[in-house]
């Protein structure tokens, strides 16, 4: 696995945020329930977003090296005007701004906690380009757009979600909830469209031991198919499993056992 360099995840962050505001200024129904998400509206995912970001620029800014509370960042919650989508909009362009300004100046090396083992400025770098790529996947659904990622974004945020499962079965796979128990069993993730320059083909072995996981073409219990963008967001929950271009082969009760199963946190 090798990472996107930093500046390339600082440019996709603001990227990101760009298309998010475009979605906030459309007119779009902040009020709307998020399918994918449905405890909240829009315009509650927008704020929990901005708010990320936010707090990101805060653990980085100041080299934290313990959590910072979420209420303890200058308007984490969004902005004071909390029913004006102008203003809404322009609160989440403030809080790329700061948090890609803060990234960039700290370089991805820069020593600051995380609830991982990675505890540097280039995880949250990482963190917030999938954290937002995923969470514009939620807007984009529930405005009924048409949505997009680069390919190269799309294969390095599959890969953190597995390194992500990795650590959580780590460190948590004791609980009843997250328990992979059972035999060994294999999900075969195979992008249709990315060309072979991506290796978008990955491979996941779990069981009672944990979860590994490596790049490549190899038969398992059970496989996804279809392009990329779509393989992203159904192994995220956002697609169902036979949503148009998606093919199940092998065992599916495996794979929604994985799905069922693993979880950010």
């Amino acid at each position: 696995m090798t990472l996107l360099a930093h500046d390339r995840y600082c440019d996709e962050i603001t990227h990101q945020v760009d298309q998010l505001r475009t979605l906030v200024s459309s007119g779009t129904d902040l009020g709307a329930t998020v399918p994918t998400c449905p405890d909240w509206s829009l315009g509650q995912l927008v704020r929990h977003m901005g708010g990320a970001l936010r707090w990101t620029e805060a653990l980085v800014r100041t080299r934290a090296q313990e959590s910072i509370p979420y209420d303890q960042v200058p308007l984490g919650g969004g902005p004071e005007r909390r029913d004006d989508p102008a203003a809404l909009e322009a609160w989440l362009a403030e809080s790329g701004e700061l948090a890609v300004a803060g990234l960039r100046e700290a370089g991805p090396d820069a020593r600051v906690w995380s609830w991982t083992g990675m505890s540097t400025s280039g995880f949250w770098a990482r963190r917030m380009t999938h954290e937002i790529t995923v969470h514009r996947a939620d807007a984009e659904l529930t405005a009924g757009v048409p949505y997009e990622v680069a390919p190269e974004i799309a294969v390095d945020a599959l890969d953190e979600w597995l390194d992500i499962a990795v650590f959580v079965q780590q460190v948590r796979g004791h609980e009843e909830a997250l328990r992979l128990e059972g035999p060994t069993r294999s999900v075969h993730l195979h992008a249709t469209d990315a060309g072979a320059a991506l290796n978008a083909e990955w491979l996941v072995e779990f069981g009672a031991e944990g979860v590994r996981w490596r790049r490549g073409h190899e038969k398992a219990t059970v496989a996804l198919r279809g392009p990329l963008t779509s393989v992203l967001l159904a192994f995220y929950r956002r697609l169902p499993l036979d949503a148009p271009g998606l093919e199940v082969l092998g065992e599916r009760e495996v794979l929604e056992f994985w799905l069922g199963r693993t979880v950010f946190g």
